[in-house]
């Protein structure tokens, strides 16, 4: 009956719950996400024609202004852009899910589809798989309804002119009112066959960052058991923890690289580019948890636990499938959507390393976690005074 008596086991089913609580709430921003605002490009190149009657028509600008006034609840932002060659570069450089593209010809081959030889127009649904693979998917969905309703009012549309004149509908007229508009799914940035279904990028966060927390405490457990008699030696004890940190960086970086390429099976694009931003990634993690360690010590750990639990489901989210909440306060804060946004652009966009936004916000945290760092070396010295030192100076001052 003592164990019942002990306050650590009565606490027992507060601290459980609580804890139960505290992952429960990771699993929020994953049950049922819905898109806000998600960026998808359309773009019109279409020339028009003038039918017999001299009226103007330009079905492609119809389309466009049709798709801006639908009431998407604000499910998507549909953004117009000039030519298709912007919108592959928009595409490339992540601003847009997915793009519509109607061709010049658009207005010219509808029209046909009232005369003996119809041709159905084409359009081009652009799908930017790199970016996200969920969120391109989405987009795409939106993007097939879309040219489907487009589909049925042509369909009715051109019935309806038919049966105005009297006129009956050929073969070949029924065949091409069948599917009115043909549409053309392209996949750009694609995310290949051995890439996790494009959350390899994610897939690598979490050996990374435990790497990061294990190496850090291991430094700084060996560091707290040396003693330092003034601040020089702990500021060089501080810089050979950095230069050690830098080592194991570039193991991590290029073993991870390795292991991922031939054991897992994750298809590496760029190997050495790949190897040295993991390297960078797990030197500015390695730097930031030290600096965080060397100030308040091993309580510092559940920070980067929790951030864990929290940031990984965030991860694999497009920010536009999260709550305000967490897209504003919790995953603008993570510094590993740095290493995934980097990643990505290794992996899907053929870039290779360079001072992109990613790499350059992770090297300037590791900057300023090694001003903090080192900074820690001005902490006062608590200096132990040796057992034998102590007796020796008692008789001395007997």
């Amino acid at each position: 009956m003592k164990l019942l008596k002990q306050r650590l086991v009565l606490l027992s089913p507060v601290i459980i719950l609580a804890v139960v609580l505290i992952f429960s709430l990771t699993m929020i921003p994953s049950i049922n996400p819905t898109p806000t605002n998600l960026p998808i490009a359309v773009v019109t190149e279409d020339a028009g024609v003038t039918l017999p009657n001299q009226q103007k028509l330009n079905m492609g600008d119809t389309i466009v202004e049709n798709i801006q006034n639908a009431n998407e609840e604000d499910a998507v932002h549909w953004i117009e852009v000039n030519s298709e060659e912007e919108v592959r570069d928009g595409l490339n450089h992540q601003d847009y899910y997915a793009a519509l593209v109607i061709p010049e010809n658009f207005s010219q081959k509808q029209a046909s589809l009232q005369t003996q030889k119809p041709s159905a127009p084409e359009v081009q649904i652009l799908v930017n798989q790199g970016m996200n693979t969920a969120a391109a998917n989405a987009a795409s969905q939106i993007l097939n309804q879309v040219v489907d309703n487009v589909n049925h009012n042509v369909r009715t549309q051109v019935l309806e002119g038919f049966e105005k004149q009297g006129g009956t509908v050929t073969t070949t007229q029924a065949s091409a009112l069948v599917t009115p508009i043909t549409k053309k799914v392209v996949n750009v940035n694609e995310i290949g066959t051995h890439s996790a279904n494009g959350n390899a990028p994610v897939s690598l966060f979490q050996p990374i960052w435990m790497g990061s927390i294990i190496g850090s405490v291991i430094l700084f457990l060996v560091i707290n058991r040396l003693v330092f008699t003034n601040r020089i030696e702990t500021l060089a004890a501080k810089l050979t923890q950095v230069l050690v940190g830098g080592v194991l960086a570039l193991l991590v970086g290029f073993g991870a690289t390795w292991i991922s390429d031939n054991w897992i099976g994750i298809d590496i694009p760029r190997f050495t580019d790949t190897a040295l931003f993991l390297s960078i990634t797990y030197f500015s993690f390695f730097l930031m948890i030290s600096a965080i360690l060397s100030w308040i010590g091993l309580r510092g750990i559940p920070i980067f636990i929790l951030t864990l639990f929290f940031g990984a489901p965030l991860l694999a989210m497009a920010p536009e499938f999260m709550s305000d909440f967490y897209r504003e306060w919790i995953y603008s804060w993570l510094p590993m959507r740095f290493m995934v946004e980097g990643l990505r652009e290794l992996f899907f966009f053929d870039q290779g390393l360079r001072l992109n936004a990613p790499t350059t916000i992770l090297l300037e945290i590791g900057f300023v976690s090694l001003l903090v760092l080192l900074a820690s070396a001005l902490k006062p010295i608590l200096r132990t005074v040796p057992e034998k030192e102590t007796v020796v100076q008692t008789q001395l001052d007997a």
